[in-house]
C-alpha cells in the first residue's frame, strides 16, 4: 500500500501541464509516428529504473533535501554540476506550470490567464504550508483521476481512428519535435523528467525507512509512468490528422467526446498541473532552507511570487524553449545514479558508508 502510494506521487509529480495536455508526448513521441512507440518503450525502462534508484536513496541517505544526497553520489564537482542544474529545473518548471495553469483558463473556459496564473499560484502557497506527507497525499491522490482519464481517451480514438497508423505516420511525422532523432528524443525525455522529479522523489523516499518499499514505489511509479506515455501517444496518433495542430491534444480529444468530457479532463489537467507546481516549489525552496520552518514559509511565498511574474512569458514559448536543454542537462543526474548503482550493487540493502563518505 505505501508503495502504491509513493508510485502515485511519483507519477503526480511528472505529469504536468505539458504531458497531460499531451504537447509534450505529441513533440516528443508522435511526431515520430510508429517509431515513437519504441520511444515510448525505451523512456518506460528508464523512468522505472531511475525512479526505482531515486526513492531507494531518499530511504537510504534520509534527507529532506535532494543537496545532500547529490553531493553524496556524484562528489564534489559532478555534485555541484547536477545540484545546480536541479535547481534550475525545479524553478523553471514551477514557473512552466504557473504560466500552463492560465493557458488552460483561456482555451477552455475563456477567461483571462492571468486569473488561472493567481490561482494556481495561491493553491500551490497554501498546499505547502502543510507537511511533506500531506503534500505527497494530496499529490497521489489526483493521479487515479488521470489515469482512468488517459485510458478513456485512448480507447475513444483508437476506436473511432479514421485511417491506418501507415496512412498517419507521414502526417504525424510533419508535426514539430523538440528533439530531431527518435531514439535521443527517448533518452531526452525521460532525462529531463527524471532531473523534474529527482528532488521531490528523493524527498519522498526519505518518509520511508524500508528501502525495498521506497524502491518499489519509484519502480512502480516509473512502469505507470511509462504506459501513460504509451497510452497518450496512441491516442494523439490515432487523431493526429485532427489534433496535430492543437496546443492540448488531449484536451480537444476530450471535447471532442462531449464538452462535459472536456470540462472534466480541463479540471484534471489543472490538477496535474497543480501537482508539479506544488513539487517544484517545495523542493525548490526546501534546498534551501529548512522545510517546516517559519523562514521556510516566507521563502515559498517570495518563491510563488517570482514565478508567478516570469509565467507571463507564456505556456508555449516557455515549454519550446526550457525542455529539451534540461533534457541534456539531465543526463549528468543519469550518470550519477547509474555509477551510484554500479558501485554499490554488491551491497547488502543499508549499506551506505560510501554514500555518505564524499
Amino acid at each position: 500500500m505505501k508503495s502504491l502510494k509513493m508510485a502515485s506521487a511519483f507519477i503526480g509529480i511528472i505529469v504536468g501541464a505539458g504531458f497531460a495536455s499531451g504537447q509534450e508526448i505529441l513533440q516528443y513521441f508522435t511526431s515520430f509516428g510508429i517509431m515513437g512507440i519504441f520511444a515510448a518503450f525505451i523512456s518506460t525502462v528508464m523512468f522505472a529504473y531511475l525512479g526505482m534508484s531515486l526513492t531507494r536513496l531518499g530511504s537510504r541517505m534520509q534527507k529532506t533535501s535532494h543537496k545532500d544526497v547529490i553531493y553524496g553520489i556524484s562528489g564534489k564537482v559532478l555534485g555541484t554540476i547536477v545540484d545546480y542544474i536541479i535547481i534550475f529545473t525545479l524553478f523553471g518548471v514551477g514557473v512552466v506550470m504557473v504560466a500552463g495553469a492560465g493557458s488552460i483558463f483561456t482555451q477552455q473556459f475563456d477567461l483571462p490567464a492571468a486569473l488561472g496564473s493567481t490561482v494556481m499560484i495561491v493553491l500551490v502557497i497554501l498546499t505547502i504550508m502543510l507537511n511533506v506527507d500531506k503534500v505527497i497525499g494530496i499529490i497521489g491522490s489526483i493521479t487515479p483521476f488521470l489515469v482512468l482519464t488517459v485510458v478513456i481517451l485512448a480507447v475513444y480514438s483508437l476506436s473511432t481512428m479514421d485511417s491506418s497508423f501507415s496512412v498517419l505516420d507521414p502526417i504525424a511525422k510533419e508535426q514539430l519535435k523538440a528533439v530531431p532523432n527518435w531514439f535521443l528524443s527517448a533518452l531526452n525525455y525521460a532525462s529531463f523528467n527524471i532531473a523534474v522529479g529527482a528532488s521531490m522523489a528523493i524527498v519522498m523516499g526519505s518518509t520511508e525507512k524500508d528501502e525495498k518499499v521506497a524502491a518499489r514505489g519509484g519502480l512502480l511509479g516509473g512502469l505507470g509512468l511509462g504506459a501513460l506515455i504509451i497510452l497518450s501517444h496512441l491516442a494523439i496518433f490515432a487523431k493526429i490528422d485532427e489534433v496535430g495542430g492543437s496546443e492540448m491534444p488531449m484536451l480537444q480529444i476530450a471535447n471532442d467526446i462531449s464538452p462535459l468530457m472536456g470540462w472534466f479532463m480541463s479540471i484534471i489537467l489543472f490538477g496535474m498541473i497543480f501537482n508539479t507546481a506544488v513539487g517544484m516549489v517545495y523542493a525548490f525552496s526546501a534546498r534551501f532552507i529548512q522545510s517546516g520552518t517559519p523562514k521556510f514559509k516566507i521563502f515559498v511565498i517570495i518563491v510563488g511570487v517570482v514565478s508567478y511574474v516570469l509565467s507571463f512569458l507564456g505556456f508555449t514559448e516557455l515549454v519550446n524553449m526550457f525542455y529539451p536543454v534540461v533534457g541534456y542537462l539531465g543526463f549528468f543526474l543519469v550518470a550519477a545514479l547509474i555509477w551510484t548503482d554500479i558501485r554499490n550493487s554488491g551491497k547488502p540493502v543499508g549499506v551506505s558508508n560510501s554514500l555518505n563518505s564524499n
